[in-house]
């Protein structure tokens, strides 16, 4: 009698197969579940190469349990059950052999890391004088980590509760002076000498800001791979680059590390806020501050609208779990007017989530143009 006749349909290799136990490697980051256009999918990213991929929601099944301690013929089992169909031996076999290429199982050879061309060949300077990036620091990681580690103290929840509350109040407040800040702002435009000195501290500002994404990254456990500026003539700006915001562990981390600009942004008003409450009405420092204060809130409030490429867009990503939520919003309503059929094959949060934000987004960015257009109007005419 063969091995193989108490169950013929397993022939003696394939249960040699099923027997094995791999692992992903320890590192490997997997990101929840995303809608992409009309898929579910996840993001896996080696940290150390810096490839990313996405997998679909049976395929992220199979990979997520490579533990090193479940069978796959235990994790057959459990597709089984939850799809209604098992898997044959190429179909494990392509997937494992996809893993090892790419070296994300434990005990399989790495694939060396590629450096980008851009960086290989520029080092920290890439582009013209007239439009270009340029890195500040050697190690943003390391950079964003001393000061995480400076700044751990305050980032808890009895010191940043009542800041929020604090910078709550600061917006109530300018809101009910916002005629006195107006008045003063175009004074300010007046006053070349007090205009640079307001516009150099807004840009000291976005470096906080860039900075506030980096040690918030930091804090919940993402990266930063760069550091530094970016202009193209005759503006200049800092950049950080947070890496593996996707697959932090929960959607607050995300969504905290996406708005930590703008928290710093409001910060940064709170010592110039307490200064204007102390001066007298027509006092000139004080009308110089009201322009600081009410460019200073525009620029925070603003990075905070649900439009690409602010931060407020990249939280609403997070919270709605959706990638590419923008240009994947037009997709589906250019089907929608030109491919009915199409469209109607997205899942219905799909078609919802799409919708709501290509019309949401367009009826947004009219009631701003309406807004700007009406207060200069009143402004001029008075």
């Amino acid at each position: 009698m063969s091995g193989s006749s108490a169950n013929p349909a397993r022939p003696a290799d394939s249960a040699g197969l099923l027997s094995h136990r791999p692992a992903l490697r320890p590192d490997i980051l997997l990101s929840p579940a995303l809608l992409h256009g009309p898929a579910t999918v996840h993001l896996i990213k080696d940290p150390e190469g810096g490839a990313a991929f996405e997998v679909g929601v049976k395929e992220y099944f199979l990979i997520s349990r490579l533990d090193g301690v479940r069978s796959l013929e235990e994790i057959g089992e459990e597709y089984a059950e939850a799809f209604g169909k098992r898997l044959a031996e190429p179909h494990w076999k392509q997937l494992l052999a996809l893993l090892g290429t790419r070296g994300l199982l434990a005990g399989a050879p790495r694939p060396s890391a590629a450096v980008p061309a851009d960086r290989a060949s520029s080092g920290p300077f890439n582009g013209t004088l007239l439009r270009g990036t340029m890195r500040l620091v050697a190690d943003a990681n390391a950079t964003t980590g001393r000061l995480h580690r400076l700044l751990r103290p305050v980032l808890r929840a009895p010191v940043l509760v009542p800041l929020t509350g604090l910078m709550a109040a600061m917006e109530v407040l300018l809101a009910a002076a916002l005629p006195e800040l107006a008045d003063d702002t175009w004074w300010l435009f007046h006053q070349p000498v007090a205009l640079i000195a307001v516009f150099t501290l807004l840009w000291l500002s976005t470096a906080l800001h860039e900075l506030a994404h980096g040690v918030a990254a930091r804090h919940y456990g993402g990266t930063v791979s760069e550091i530094g500026l970016r202009w193209r003539l005759p503006m200049a700006v800092m950049y950080c680059t947070v890496d593996n915001y996707r697959y932090l562990r929960t959607r607050w981390h995300q969504f905290a590390v996406a708005g930590a600009g703008a928290f710093a942004n409001l910060l940064f008003l709170l010592p110039f806020l307490a200064w204007w409450a102390a001066l007298p009405a027509g006092d000139p420092t004080r009308r110089v501050l009201s322009g600081l204060l009410l460019l200073g809130s525009a620029q925070a409030l603003v990075n905070l609208l649900p439009l690409p490429p602010l931060d407020g867009y990249t939280m609403l990503g997070h919270a709605l779990r959706v990638s590419h939520l923008a240009p994947e919003s037009g997709r589906y309503l250019r089907l929608r007017l030109g491919d009915r059929e199409a469209a109607a094959r997205y899942p219905r949060r799909a078609r919802t989530v799409y919708l709501r934000y290509a019309v949401g987004s367009a009826l947004l960015v009219v009631l701003l143009l309406a807004a700007l257009t009406t207060g200069l109007y009143f402004h001029l005419v008075h």
